[in-house]
């Protein structure tokens, strides 16, 4: 009892602390790939710490909803977190049909990203409302028929099961299914967060943006609980992906967890990587980058079947 209390701790903690040094790596990545030096890796925190002692100024035409999103949005990113099993050692919270909830947690935060768009009243920030949206609609069915594939593969409807410690055994048998479920998340995982090709983060063009449009209006605090939200949202879902792609189990805890922050750092820069080499795409050429994502995870169930 009190080696799993050890271990719900430490794993809450590195859920509160790792994610934003990922997007530090992907900024340090992508300086080092085009030959500058960039900013520090923990960039992100000092922001974070900067924006928690500004204040805020909020528009008179916002109701409380404005004001809800960014707490919504670290609430079920944090939440969505404790049903992932970090190194594969169990989830604080685990029962049949997690992934359910899993998924719509996200969707719950990017209703109420969405709705605190629209609050606002302006017609520029409902523009980049309707594109989450859209998107949106794409990127789900691929993640549930990833996900799928590791229930069949595994017989089993929660999280802590799928990732945990029989998942390297099913790369030795359905090997193909998993790599096209890896490609499938990665591609869910790049548009979910608003990365390049689908989005860029730093962006400013009026006219391709998605998600920066979108949370305009806020600052102070709440611009930073919305990127401290994004940074646990790529955590999360990059644990997915790591989980399935690096399923190295040494039976210690300590190991597995250290494997577990290796294979993060590396997603990182591999996110990095592709944001150097690859342009964004137009916004018509997005759906069908999540088309295809649909049907890597249509092929690997069909794989996984045989």
């Amino acid at each position: 009892m009190l080696e799993r209390i050890v271990h719900v701790a430490v794993q809450l903690l590195v859920t509160v602390v790792v994610p934003p040094l990922l997007p530090g790596v992907i900024a340090k990545t992508k300086a080092v790939a085009a030959g500058r030096v960039g900013p520090p890796v923990l960039q992100p925190y000092y922001d974070l710490a900067k924006l928690a002692r500004k204040g805020s100024v909020i528009s008179t035409t916002t109701t409380w909803v404005f004001r809800a999103s960014p707490v919504v949005a670290v609430a079920t990113g944090f939440l969505a977190s404790l049903l992932i099993p970090l190194g594969g050692h169990g989830a604080p919270i685990s029962f049949t049909g997690d992934l359910v909830l899993f998924a719509y947690l996200f969707g719950l935060s990017r209703f109420f990203t969405v709705s605190a768009a629209l609050d606002t009243g302006s017609a520029f920030e409902g523009m980049g409302g309707a594109r989450e949206a859209t998107f949106s609609c794409l990127a789900e069915p691929a993640l549930f028929l990833g996900l799928m594939v590791l229930v069949k593969r595994t017989a089993s409807l929660s999280l802590a099961t799928m990732l945990g410690p029989a998942m390297p055994g099913e790369w030795q048998n359905a090997g193909a299914s998993l790599v096209l479920v890896v490609v499938s998340l990665f591609v869910v995982l790049l548009a979910e967060n608003c990365r390049v090709p689908v989005d860029d983060p730093n962006t400013h063009l009026e006219l391709t943006m998605i998600h920066e449009v979108m949370v305009l209006d806020h600052s102070g605090p709440a611009l930073g609980l919305i990127l401290y939200g994004a940074a646990i949202k790529l955590f999360v879902l990059g644990a997915i992906v790591v989980g399935v792609a690096v399923p190295f189990r040494t039976g210690s805890f300590v190991l597995d967890l250290g494997l577990f922050l290796a294979g993060m750092l590396l997603l990182s820069v591999v996110i990095g990587v592709v944001e150097s080499v690859m342009a964004r795409l137009r916004l018509r050429q997005v759906p069908s980058l999540l088309v295809a994502a649909c049907l890597l995870s249509g092929f690997a169930i069909l794989l996984a079947a045989r």
